[in-house]
């Protein structure tokens, strides 16, 4: 894996590309991975992809407590989808706060 200096990128390949597809760079703007940091890339990979599929979970979540607010079946129902909505609401912002701790600490490829 090699890794653009000016935007992140990161190329899997036997070598640099010509330039970066990502901002232009050329080829010297690359830097060969340790092993290392391969395997950080792989494992963040498979945690980085489990938080996205929660977010789209969340999704449903929303658009489901939404419709069980305006169908107003009762007092009751009511309170548990808004509390619904609302928990999903803060795991959102939570998923999107540790994808972006991930991110700044390199743990995105």
């Amino acid at each position: 894996m090699w890794q653009c200096s000016v935007c992140n990128y990161i190329h899997e390949g036997p070598g640099a590309p010509d330039k970066c597809p990502k901002c232009g760079a050329p080829k010297e703007k690359f830097a060969a991975l340790d092993q290392q940091r391969v395997d950080l890339v792989e494992r963040s990979r498979l945690g980085n992809t489990l938080l996205m599929e929660l977010d789209s979970y969340l999704d449903a979540i929303i658009e489901l407590a939404q419709a069980g607010i305006e169908d107003d079946l009762d007092p009751a129902c009511v309170k548990l989808y808004k509390e619904c909505q609302d928990f999903a609401g803060f795991a959102r912002q939570s998923l999107k706060a540790e994808i972006n701790n991930h991110m700044n600490k390199g743990k995105w490829g």
